[in-house]
């Protein structure tokens, strides 16, 4: 499996996001994105589910797992190129895929100069993962 980190020393800042582009090869269920804390905490755990073809958004904190948030919007297929971005706000993460909204999930009050690293583990091929200040490709368009 690969694995890509993107750290931001000074943590996350609004009007950034994350792109992460990739391939899925096939329809295992080793893909997941993590936002982290200094802690080791994760602030929000992204999983495509390809067994349920579902998208779950979740945080780690305290040693456990928090409620899961199911998204049945399910953007990514064996063989194909897929595409995901996360943004974020004073509420929420915003997960998206091209033409659609994926998931919404609670920040719960944790400040986003605390998230300091975010790593994406894969067994797909990953071509790129991105934190960059700039416009959405396609989230704000009114999904």
């Amino acid at each position: 499996s690969t694995q890509s980190k993107a750290f931001c020393a000074g943590g996350l800042a609004p009007g950034w996001n994350l792109l992460v582009q990739g391939h899925a090869d096939s329809g295992e269920d080793r893909f997941e994105t993590n936002f982290l804390l200094e802690t080791g905490d994760i602030a929000f755990h992204i999983k495509p589910r390809f067994s349920s073809a579902t998208v779950v958004g979740n945080a780690f904190q305290g040693g456990r797992w928090g409620p899961e948030q199911v998204s049945s919007i399910f953007p990514l297929a064996p063989g194909e190129p897929f595409e995901i971005e996360v943004s974020w706000d004073a509420e929420h993460f915003h997960v998206y895929a091209p033409e659609h909204k994926v998931l919404q999930f609670p920040r719960h009050q944790r400040p986003l100069g605390a998230i300091t690293r975010v790593r994406v583990l894969s067994d797909h091929g990953l071509a790129q993962v991105e934190l960059a200040k700039r416009g959405l490709s396609w989230g704000d368009q009114g999904y």
